[in-house]
């Protein structure tokens, strides 16, 4: 595994600075292959425990245990904006938190950020092969994003998505938006609280209403992923005991990553 950092870049629509990182597949080195890129919201609880909330996701081992049946992406981790997390990634304001940003960030993350990591590597640029995911309230603004940039992601992991912010109007935003075409992963802990399990579940449902066809599972990786291109794919998962932290996510991104990338 590669790993590049980015420094304090700057967002012209946010008027503030982050830090980036890129994990690179080992095959990089040395070749001209181009990758599907996964845009990872939360980026400094990926593999740093000294940056990380509490604990990281060990990205690098699920990608290196991907690697080994032939799944490759680039991973970009947007480190979050520290104060003005709750801001940056919601949709729409709470009545207690506020926020409400959600359009600003994506603004950059599609017209600042995107455009960079293309023109520094190899990337492929298809939505198809276009990945936003995140988890709790990062799960929430890449499943906004999925839909509010159906031409720019193909694909979306969207991990203990925090609903409830809002209002839950991001059910309602769903419920108006054109279905994209591509491939949706959802998760929830069962031990998330009730009310974290009703919402995934009704984010579910609602995503069936809308088109989205629950993944059959044992089908092959070809046929699959040519299937995914040409309608949309859901696969749905409750974890057993699973509870909303980082060991959690860990234990949960390569299968994400692994159907995303499929």
């Amino acid at each position: 595994m590669i790993t590049r950092t980015w420094r304090g870049v700057w967002s012209p629509q946010l008027k503030n600075r982050r830090d980036v990182d890129v994990y690179l597949p080992d095959s990089y080195r040395g070749g001209n292959r181009h990758y599907p890129v996964v845009y990872v919201q939360d980026g400094q609880n990926l593999s740093d425990p000294e940056q990380a909330f509490a604990g990281t996701w060990q990205i690098e081992r699920a990608l290196d245990e991907l690697a080994a049946r032939d799944f490759e992406a680039i991973v970009v981790g947007i480190h979050h904006g520290g104060r003005r997390r709750l801001l940056e990634y919601s949709p729409y304001p709470d009545r207690r938190h506020g926020g409400g940003d959600a359009d600003l960030y994506l603004a950059f993350l599609v017209d600042t950020l995107m455009p960079r990591v293309d023109r520094f590597f190899r990337t492929r640029r298809e939505r198809d092969a276009t990945v936003i995911l995140g988890s709790s309230m990062g799960g929430l603004l890449s499943l906004y994003g999925f839909f509010r940039y159906p031409s720019v992601f193909g694909r979306a992991g969207v991990m203990s998505p925090s609903i409830w912010y809002g209002q839950a109007a991001i059910l309602d935003f769903i419920a108006e938006a054109q279905t994209s075409t591509g491939r949706l992963y959802v998760d929830v802990g069962t031990a998330e609280g009730v009310g974290t399990l009703r919402d995934a579940r009704r984010l579910g449902r609602l995503l069936v209403r809308k088109g989205f066809t629950r993944e059959r599972r044992g089908r092959g990786r070809g046929s699959a992923s040519r299937r995914a291109a040409d309608r949309a794919v859901l696969r749905y998962l409750e974890e057993p005991g699973g509870r909303h932290s980082e060991a959690d996510w860990a234990r949960r991104v390569g299968p994400a990553l692994e159907f995303l990338l499929g």
